[in-house]
């Protein structure tokens, strides 16, 4: 998830202001699908579009959809899916299979259970609030809670929608905190970064220095981008399958680990001020392919 800002710290004006942030961002959303009828069609889809021969994402990250989109199970092998009613669970198979290996490495490591949060709607496309990605059915957010408990048992409706998944960054001084980082952490981000139909995966810039720290082994970072907010959880984006003509790659990530000045900037004054709301953005301009899988 890409928020409009997270520059949380511990005191109390700063706890107001991330607090103020929010309520904008809320509104500035609200506004966004009050005048942009299009956003709520999306929303109101129930049922991903017909397959024809192989499901097809369409369009980039931030501006498409997916065609043959399917339903992640929402309990496997290593994994459950939280905040349900959301109805984000759907993705490109390549997403769901991704997820799912992802889950049986964690059980057979003994990183405990999974919990999944956003991956897209039925089809695809921009929403109500939230995420400006996650419109080609190759985005998941994946919790830095990782639960032993849950290994055993299938989760309530109950604990799926009220389980908050802790930061794991103290953002008062950059620093991850050791008191909700484990190892295990490091692990399956390296897992994920590893598989290579893995594009990117977002992290807090804490958690990215913390990599470039303590990894012995550089040739998986580069794939780690710092961005704002992800103190709780990370991003995977999937590379666009070579079988998907209409989906639109991001450009390469650049070449080395990203453990430099690049990644330097994110601790800077300019990285942690917050902008001046601007005026509601438009939705984004969908490719004309779009509009067949919305209506089909």
């Amino acid at each position: 998830m890409i928020p409009f800002a997270v520059f949380a710290s511990r005191s109390s004006k700063s706890v107001t202001m991330k607090k103020l942030l929010i309520i904008i961002s809320l509104l500035t959303s609200a506004t966004i699908a009050a005048a942009n009828p299009a956003l709520q069609k999306w929303a109101k889809v129930s049922e991903p579009a017909p397959v024809r021969d192989i499901a097809q994402s369409i369009g980039d990250y931030t501006a498409g959809c997916i065609r043959g989109a399917i339903s992640l199970p929402f309990r496997g092998e290593g994994y459950q899916v939280m905040r349900l009613s959301r109805k984000r669970y759907y993705g490109h198979p390549d997403l769901i299979q991704f997820i799912e290996n992802m889950g049986s490495e964690a059980m057979a490591q003994g990183w405990g259970t999974l919990l999944i949060g956003d991956l897209g709607q039925p089809r695809g496309g921009p929403t109500l609030t939230g995420h400006r990605s996650h419109q080609t059915g190759l985005d998941v957010d994946i919790w830095y809670l990782i639960s032993h408990k849950a290994t055993l048992r299938s989760l309530t409706m109950e604990e799926r929608e009220k389980w908050s998944a802790p930061s794991v960054v103290r953002t008062a001084i950059d620093r991850i905190d050791d008191t909700q980082w484990t190892q295990r952490h490091d692990r399956i981000l390296e897992t994920a970064a590893r598989m290579p139909e893995v594009e990117r995966i977002f992290v807090n810039a804490a958690i990215k220095r913390h990599l470039c720290e303590n990894s012995a082994e550089r040739d998986w970072l580069g794939k780690i981008r710092p961005w704002w907010g992800h103190h709780d959880h990370f991003h995977v984006r999937l590379k666009c399958p070579e079988s998907n003509p209409d989906c639109r790659s991001q450009e390469p990530i650049s070449k080395g680990d990203g453990c430099d000045a690049t990644l330097d900037w994110w601790f800077t004054a300019e990285a942690k001020t917050p902008a001046a709301p601007a005026a509601p953005a438009k939705a984004p301009e969908l490719p004309a392919l779009c509009e067949a899988v919305l209506n089909d």
